[in-house]
């Protein structure tokens, strides 16, 4: 098994050092011990769990989350990952419905705009002028 360094480790995964060892701290990975008068050295096992963390934050998966699932590769709980990633589809899903009511907002609002009703008002800056505070 190779042994790397900490910048080696970063490059490998994408991220900066300062995430690897923001990762340490919050004890998604483990910190290897250091030689007295030499550098930690990580195993590959690191470069994997980086990889692990970087595509469950992809999918939208807090860092408590992520602690969550990598507690499952000691004790498999397949049934509490697929609530985890059940919770997370509802939440994009949700996510999604709020972009699309957006995306119809502005599209009404361009087309109106671009009607050309009156060339002394702009139907967008009307509309957000005059929309109730959320």
């Amino acid at each position: 098994m190779r042994e790397l360094t900490i910048g080696t480790v970063a490059k490998a995964c994408g991220v900066n050092v300062e995430t690897v060892r923001y990762y340490q701290r919050r004890g998604l990975i483990e910190a290897p011990r250091r030689p007295s008068g030499g550098v930690r050295r990580y195993g590959e096992d690191t470069v994997r769990r980086l990889r692990f963390i970087r595509r469950a934050q992809a999918l939208g998966f807090t860092l408590a989350q992520i602690a969550e699932l990598l507690r499952f590769e000691r004790t498999p709980d397949c049934n509490r990952a697929r609530k985890l990633a059940a919770a997370k589809l509802a939440d994009v899903k949700h996510k999604l419905a709020d972009l699309e009511r957006v995306r119809r907002s502005l599209a009404a609002l361009v087309t109106a705009c671009a009607a050309g009703r009156d060339p002394r008002s702009c139907p967008i800056v009307e509309s957000l002028s005059s929309a109730e505070d959320a």
